[in-house]
């Protein structure tokens, strides 16, 4: 008699249960083969375990590592074993409840990048167990044949579904989970393979940080024949610089609030800076020189009128930063006097995603990350409230690597 594994789901993982069935060559009983127990386990037995914000006070370096539960996993889905998962500003906003109240516990991280350990059959890009890949800020949309957005390419501005890679939601209801983290899964419409051109530690920022700028610039034109203002030289801001640089504007100008980052920028490819609290009548002196602006600042003390003044007749302003508190009042003249269009984009869609890693790879874009041990996220995450981040902090699984 010969003893085969009879596999049975509960819940998230497979449990093995042994039968018997007839062998007629053998006249004793054959142990299960322990060649195919390891590949069992190398396939399903595994856990998804992360750092976690149970409160408020998580943001304060109060995170703790503990066992969570991932959506159920469908033949759409594909599970990764994270390597590296960068810390957005994002992630202090939600840990901190900022924006809106977070569904405690909450694993946050939407910078992941690591290899695919389990791909369903139904699975989109081609992606296979294996293979390197990575996830942004959104984990999945409606994608129905009818929706104006999804079918549009504009599947980050979906209103029938549009859950956030964490503290989000699936149409089963189930939690989403991020990166902090040693496994994550995530529909595979919304999971991208990374170019080999591309290190991991530098790929897992771009996937939000760096979207969430070329996606403004890409839809407004950036490139040769226009000038740029990038509001904002942090995370998002010096990813503005080098893309904008990447994509062939004629001019990429740096503003920032003090001159300490000056030759930061222009190191990065920079034509040019403006320190809006040291430079004397800055907004004067410049008015009428930008096609562009991308802002990127997450405060709600923003010298808006004066960034009005940089822009061309015509001219656009895009907002990417999110403050907690509402925007400051502005004159509606500063607008509609010179033609300028006032606007926001959200992160990016999944076929921008794609582009912006491809050019980075062609482009050999090289960002300025520091990485940090994942086991010692909790002061990365105090490190990145205090600004100490130059420009982009990325976790390190050690052991995953």
């Amino acid at each position: 008699m010969q003893e085969v594994p009879e596999r049975r789901a509960t819940g998230r993982h497979w449990k093995r249960e042994k039968t018997v069935i007839p062998n007629p060559l053998l006249s004793t009983p054959t142990p299960y083969p322990q060649h195919l127990d390891n590949l069992f386990k190398m396939s399903n037995d595994y856990k998804f375990e992360g750092w976690l914000g149970l409160d408020k006070d998580a943001a304060e370096g109060k995170m703790q590592w503990k066992e969570f539960e991932p959506k159920p996993f469908t033949e759409n889905d594909v599970d990764i074993k994270i390597t590296h998962c960068g810390i957005c500003g994002s992630d202090i906003h939600v840990l901190r409840s900022g924006w809106f109240p977070t569904q405690y516990p909450c694993c946050v991280g939407h910078e992941i990048v690591g290899r695919a350990v389990r791909v369903g059959n139904k699975a989109e890009r081609g992606i296979k167990v294996g293979d390197r890949v990575g996830v942004g800020a959104q984990a999945d949309s409606c994608l129905k044949p009818d929706c104006e957005e999804c079918t549009s390419g504009l599947e980050q501005y979906c209103t029938n579904l549009n859950c956030s890679t964490y503290n989000g939601n699936f149409a089963d209801g189930s939690k989403s989970y991020g990166g902090y983290a040693t496994y994550n899964r995530t529909p595979s419409h919304f999971v991208f393979k990374i170019p080999d051109a591309l290190d991991s530690a530098d790929a897992a920022p771009m996937l939000c940080g760096g979207v969430t700028v070329y996606s403004p610039l890409k839809k407004n034109g950036a490139g040769p024949g226009k000038r740029v203002g990038i509001v904002g030289v942090g995370g998002l801001g010096h990813f503005g610089v080098l893309f904008a640089k990447a994509l062939g504007c004629d001019k990429v100008v740096g503003i920032s609030r003090y001159n300490q980052k000056r030759d930061d920028v222009l190191k990065l490819g920079a034509d040019g800076y403006i320190s809006t609290d040291e430079d004397k009548d800055w907004a004067t002196k410049h008015a009428r020189t930008l096609d562009l602006i991308v802002c990127t600042v997450s405060s709600p003390k923003l010298p808006l009128m004066d960034y009005m003044q940089l822009l061309r007749t015509n001219g656009k302003f895009v907002q990417v930063g999110a403050p907690e508190d509402i925007l400051p009042d502005f004159n509606a003249l500063a607008f509609i006097g010179k033609g300028v269009t006032f606007g926001g984009s959200l992160i990016g869609a999944p076929h921008e995603i794609e582009e912006m890693l491809q050019l980075a790879a062609d482009k050999k874009i090289k960002p300025w990350i520091e990485q940090r041990p994942m086991k010692e996220a909790n002061k990365a995450v105090v490190d990145m409230v205090d600004g100490k981040a130059r420009y982009r902090y990325c976790l390190v699984n050690e052991e995953s690597k």
